[in-house]
């Protein structure tokens, strides 16, 4: 969870471009970020996959006007409205968009190619039919920042009981490598999301920071089979609601669009 989803970032900047606040080569350059190129296969009207400038554009002649992010997890189909097939193939990549205004969505495929000592990263979106209902259990921003500071609360107090989630020179390089990603730009979602939506999503990195810490420092002080049992306890449910808050975060664009806010 400590890195951005890359559903996150073409949800993002794809819908400050179909609102007209950025350019299509700057929506590119955002959604692309260190990857190496990006791709979308299965495009109506498209034989082969096209470029990212290409697939946004013909996205919008659809009638495409924004888009939403599902990041899925085995039990926990988060942002998914079916059918089967694309819930499944989501869930496999654990990330998904989905278009607002025309029943398509895009998942992820990510390739490493190139030689040793100079791999980079290529990503083909697949385009896939979508069922128009309601995102499985999105909560508005305000449930999400609500659920993360209690969760955020929670999980602090049982893993520093536990001695898992504190000091060590990885849970130092983590924090410096968030403090180093935080202050680079600020630009934590793309211009036209409200305020609070920028803050869900910074907290949601924040629990995300500290789930990794965890994971990364192996057991920690928890020696038992039980102490092991309570921190797995304890960091499901908060990695479940930092998922939640990201959705709901990314997805605040178009959710204010529905409200007429915008």
């Amino acid at each position: 969870m400590l890195s951005e989803p890359r559903s996150g970032r073409l949800a993002a900047w794809g819908n400050a471009l179909l609102a007209g606040l950025i350019s299509p080569d700057d929506a590119v350059l955002a959604i692309v970020g260190e990857d190496a190129v990006h791709r979308v296969e299965g495009l109506p009207g498209e034989t082969g996959p096209v470029g990212l400038t290409l697939a946004l554009g013909r996205l919008r002649a659809l009638g495409v006007t924004g888009l939403r992010v599902a990041l899925p997890a085995p039990g926990h189909p988060l942002g998914l409205s079916g059918p089967p097939e694309f819930n499944a193939r989501a869930l496999d990549a654990e990330e998904a968009v989905i278009c607002h205004g025309v029943a398509l969505g895009l998942v992820p495929e990510v390739y490493e190619a190139g030689p040793d000592g100079d791999v980079h990263v290529e990503v083909v979106w697949h385009c896939l039919a979508v069922r128009e209902a309601p995102p499985a259990d999105v909560p508005s921003l305000g449930e999400a920042e609500r659920e993360l500071a209690e969760a955020l609360r929670d999980a602090t107090e049982v893993l520093s009981r536990l001695d898992v989630a504190g000091s060590g020179p990885v849970a130092e390089a983590a924090v410096e490598a968030y403090r180093a990603r935080a202050e680079r730009g600020r630009e934590v979602l793309a211009p036209g999301y409200p305020p609070r939506a920028v803050r869900v999503l910074e907290l949601a990195q924040r629990v995300g920071l500290l789930i990794s810490v965890a994971y990364e420092n192996g057991h920690g002080g928890a020696v038992s089979a039980s102490e092991m049992a309570a921190r797995a306890e304890a960091l499901r449910p908060v990695e479940r609601t930092g998922r939640r808050a990201q959705v709901a975060a990314y997805n605040a664009f178009v959710e204010e669009r529905e409200r007429g806010v915008r």
